[in-house]
């Protein structure tokens, strides 16, 4: 039981996105398709690499856990946002929410991690070609992975249950669409700012320490595709490296905005445009980015296609 200002109920209340703003149904609706869409391109892309043996490489892979990953943070987050919507019920258990917080860092510090060895993996296949097999060996990529999954899950543990033991003012209402860290900081009685510059320095080893390595990685690659003689490599080689680029772009970029700031848990707002293009549009367009220029995954797509009519 909670005493003075604080509420006897440990339920939170979810207070929505942009509550002030006039189309919130149709926002919401766009959110849910966006969403559809975006589970649905993901789900495709998995099994077109599961079940492909030609993308049975270390790039897709590592492609395809990523995917897995985009697919747990925007389920574990729109599902409930929408059904809160439409049922008019905002609250959200106390587990719940927990949850929320659980997988949404999990996801974005795997994330962080997983996109860094993607971009080594792209270093080693262009500038150490012939040492690629023996270095991105099937056992290393199921390493990698499970590194990833399993560095966002005991990073994100402390920071779930360091949040979540603060004294919360009454009302318990975030002034978001989910549970996340910041939001749930704004509403907590006791002082905070100490975490704050934790989440800053945690923010900078997850986000400033990958990023680092992807752009040194980087330079070194275009450097090597600016030695090549083949056209056409070259065109193949720079194709490949810009999708990955952009990922890099939609996934580092709002997540250095959110939590490098200090006192970013004073901006709901900006928190929530952010998180709403992390959440619903990045998971749309990840798949789209590795599918619509790679001839490889369009292939794979066409057969399985093909195969699907040929049954019915």
């Amino acid at each position: 039981m909670w005493g003075g200002n604080e509420t006897e109920s440990t339920n939170f209340i979810l207070l929505g996105f942009f509550p002030e703003f006039r189309y919130t149904t149709a926002l919401v609706s766009i959110v849910l398709l966006i969403y559809m869409a975006a589970f649905i391109g993901n789900t495709l892309l998995v099994l077109l690499i599961w079940l492909d043996s030609r993308l049975h490489t270390p790039m897709y892979f590592l492609l395809s856990q990523l995917s897995l990953m985009d697919l747990t943070l925007t389920s574990s987050i729109i599902p409930k946002m929408v059904a809160n919507f439409f049922s008019g019920w905002q609250s959200i258990s106390f587990l719940a929410c927990g949850t929320q917080i659980f997988f949404s860092l999990t996801v974005a510090i795997g994330e962080c991690i997983l996109i860094t060895v993607m971009c080594f993996d792209r270093y080693v296949a262009i500038c150490n070609p012939l040492r690629y097999p023996v270095i991105m060996s099937p056992r290393m990529c199921w390493q990698v992975a499970a590194m990833s999954w399993a560095g966002g899950a005991l990073t994100s543990s402390g920071h779930t249950a360091f949040t979540l033991h603060f004294h919360i003012c009454s009302p318990r209402e975030i002034p978001h669409f989910f549970c996340e860290v910041m939001a749930v900081l704004r509403i907590v009685c006791e002082d905070i700012s100490a975490y704050e510059k934790a989440v800053v320095v945690t923010s900078i080893l997850v986000l400033l320490l990958p990023l680092s390595l992807i752009l040194s990685s980087y330079i070194l690659i275009f450097l090597a595709v600016l030695r090549m003689n083949s056209p056409e490599g070259r065109n193949k080689t720079l194709a490949t490296c810009s999708s990955h680029l952009c990922v890099v772009g939609l996934y580092f970029g709002p997540g250095m905005c959110i939590y490098m700031r200090p006192g970013s848990a004073k901006t709901p707002k900006l928190n929530q445009g952010l998180f709403l293009f992390g959440t619903v549009l990045t998971p749309l367009l990840n798949p789209l980015a590795y599918s619509l220029r790679n001839k490889e995954v369009l292939c794979s797509l066409k057969k399985l296609m093909g195969r699907f009519q040929s049954t019915r």
